[in-house]
C-alpha cells in the first residue's frame, strides 16, 4: 500500500491513440509552472526501441523529457515491452511476466523526490496492463485518483460515458477530463465538447488543441492549468 504523501494522477483514456501521452507530458509542464516538483511514469510500455542503454519507448522519454527532476529511465518505465501491441500479447512475446510489485517500487522512489507523480496509463481504462492486472489494481495500490483523456473524434460520447461508469464502477476517484483533438479534419468538436461537458458527472479540466507533431508540450501547458490545480490540491 503506497504510504507517501506524494501527490499524483493517474492519466487513463478512452481509447489508444487520444492523447494520453501528450496530456500527461503536458501536465506536468503545468505543474511545473506552479514551482511543484513534478515527475512522470509510464509503468507498462509496449513498443519499444533497442538502444545501447536497453530497450527505451518514445511515450516514456517524452514523460522522462518533461520531468523536474529528471528521473532514471528505469524508474519512468519498469516494464519496457519491445513489441508495438496490446501489454499481454507484448509480455509473452518478450517471455516475461509482468508484475505490479516492480511498478510500486519505481513509484516508491520517484515519489521519493517530486511532489506530484504523473502515471500515465496503456490504451484504455479496460485494456489490462498484465494478465490480471487492471488499471483499476494500480490505482487502488497507489490511492491515485484518475484523470481520463477523451480524444474528440466521431463515437467519443459513448467511449467516454462508458470509460466514466467503468471507473467509478471500480471504485477509483475520477478527478475529472481533459478533451484532446486528435482528428483535424473533425468540424463537430466543438459541439461533442459542449455535450461531453453535459454528459459527463466531473469537470472537464483543460481542453488540447489537434497540434502537428511533434508537439511541444511546454507550449500547451496553460491549457491544463485547471488540471495542475486539481492535481496539486489533492485530486
Amino acid at each position: 500500500m503506497q504510504t507517501s504523501v506524494t501527490r499524483g494522477v493517474l492519466v487513463t483514456g478512452t481509447d489508444t491513440g487520444v492523447g494520453k501521452s501528450l496530456a500527461s507530458a503536458v501536465l506536468l509542464h503545468a505543474l511545473r509552472a506552479r514551482s511543484l516538483r513534478a515527475v512522470g511514469m509510464k509503468p507498462v510500455a509496449a513498443g519499444c526501441d533497442a538502444t545501447p542503454e536497453g530497450w527505451r519507448n518514445e511515450d516514456a522519454l517524452a514523460l522522462q523529457a518533461a520531468s523536474d527532476p529528471v528521473p532514471g529511465y528505469d524508474d519512468v518505465n519498469p516494464w519496457a515491452l519491445p513489441e508495438p501491441t496490446a501489454p499481454q500479447l507484448a509480455a509473452r512475446a518478450a517471455g516475461v511476466e509482468v508484475a505490479l510489485a516492480p511498478m510500486l517500487a519505481a513509484h516508491a522512489r520517484l515519489a521519493s523526490r517530486a511532489d506530484v507523480v504523473v502515471v500515465e496509463g496503456a490504451g484504455g481504462w479496460l485494456s489490462p496492463l498484465a494478465d490480471g492486472i487492471e488499471h483499476a489494481d494500480l490505482a487502488h495500490a497507489l490511492e491515485l485518483p484518475v484523470l481520463l483523456v477523451v480524444g474528440l473524434r466521431l463515437g467519443c460520447l459513448s467511449h467516454a460515458r462508458l470509460t466514466v461508469r467503468a471507473i467509478q464502477g471500480d471504485g477509483c476517484r475520477l478527478a475529472g477530463w481533459i478533451a484532446s483533438a486528435v482528428d483535424p479534419g473533425f468540424g463537430r468538436g466543438q459541439d461533442y465538447l459542449a455535450l461531453l461537458r453535459d454528459a459527463l458527472p466531473v469537470p472537464c479540466l483543460g481542453v488540447l488543441p489537434w497540434t502537428p507533431a511533434p508537439a511541444d508540450p511546454a507550449a500547451l501547458a496553460s491549457n491544463l492549468a485547471s488540471a495542475a490545480s486539481v492535481i496539486a490540491e489533492g485530486g
